[in-house]
């Protein structure tokens, strides 16, 4: 069984807001890594549609700094499940997976194939795998910044969802990666 692992950037005030995190060459390295550790990413359709805005080769329309290239070709060669209730069709190495009723189903069906594992992150589909408790790791890098705006993380959670720390690194100036999984 492919386990589900859940990472995002947040500022020290919970802000998840992808403009208020500053981006470097350490904080892409990071992400490479945690890509590299997954068979495919799982997004819902905004973080889909940001990242391909961003990193497909054929839609990059302002150039980008050197360092983040290896980060936008490993994402570009990364296989992607999208979860969407509005797109009719995905393509850039993508297949869509309806969202709804059925996405319970649809991500365990994806969680039990072989593999090394799934890797998502946003905000509003990670928020919907947590209450159908279908995330196996949560990684939080918080960055040294206080952002005084959302959105922020998991809000609306109906129950409360107690981890335990198993690692922590440093993810760039400042940055420390904490991973947590579901206690009990």
């Amino acid at each position: 069984m492919r386990p589900l692992r859940y990472s995002i950037n947040v500022t020290l005030d919970g802000c998840c807001d992808h403009r208020a995190i500053p981006a470097d060459d350490r904080l892409h390295r990071h992400a490479i890594e945690n890509i590299a550790q997954a068979d495919a990413l799982l997004f819902g359709r905004v973080t889909y549609e940001m990242m391909e805005a961003a990193f497909r080769p054929a839609a990059q329309t302002v150039a980008r700094p050197d360092w983040m290239e290896p980060f936008a070709r490993t994402i570009h060669a990364a296989k992607k499940y999208v979860v969407s209730r509005t797109l009719d069709r995905v393509d850039w190495n993508a297949e869509l997976v309806r969202g709804g009723a059925g996405l319970e189903l649809a991500i365990r069906q994806l969680k039990s194939e072989q593999g090394n594992g799934l890797l998502t992150g946003g905000v509003k589909l990670p928020l919907a795998l947590a209450e159908l408790g279908l995330i196996d790791e949560y990684e939080l890098v918080v960055h040294p910044r206080l952002a005084g705006h959302g959105p922020a993380l998991f809000a609306g959670l109906s129950k409360y969802l107690d981890l335990e720390l198993v690692s922590q690194v440093k993810a760039g100036p400042g940055a420390v990666a904490m991973r947590y999984v579901p206690r009990g």
